[in-house]
């Protein structure tokens, strides 16, 4: 079980870390636009708000602690996933970054979703969750 716990987190810190990649390729992603920097910043946010919010409720002080950092984690992931999208649309990412992005957030989303509806589902459950 922690073994799992690993991987999540490290699977976490590298969208981390591929978000924020993005903005030191000015070559894939024209920032002079201050459209562009303002979206790619708005992406940064949401990116790496995601694994701090998973490292803030694995180190929950409460029960409720968890439940709301693991809540809030998957918002910042939902986010994400807008941002990516838009970028997209406009033109601002390409096919292969858009696809690698999207998919790693979407996984994570999937992951989330699952342990927050294990959350809701249990009124007691939440330890069980915790260890998931």
């Amino acid at each position: 079980m922690e073994h799992e716990n690993y991987k999540k987190e490290l699977r976490q810190r590298k969208f981390g870390q591929k978000t924020s990649s993005i903005l030191h390729h000015p070559s894939s992603i024209p920032l002079h636009l201050q459209s562009v920097a303002a979206l790619c910043n708005q992406l940064l946010k949401s990116g790496t708000s995601i694994g701090a919010n998973n490292a803030e409720a694995f180190n929950a002080i409460s029960k409720a602690d968890f439940k709301s950092k693991s809540f809030i984690a998957l918002k910042e992931a939902r986010e994400s996933l807008y941002w990516i999208d838009l970028l997209h649309r406009n033109g601002y990412l390409d096919d292969k970054q858009y696809n690698s992005l999207y998919t790693d957030c979407e996984e994570l989303v999937k992951l989330l979703v699952h342990r927050c509806k294990k959350l809701n589902e249990d009124k007691n459950g939440e330890k069980e969750a915790m260890d998931d």
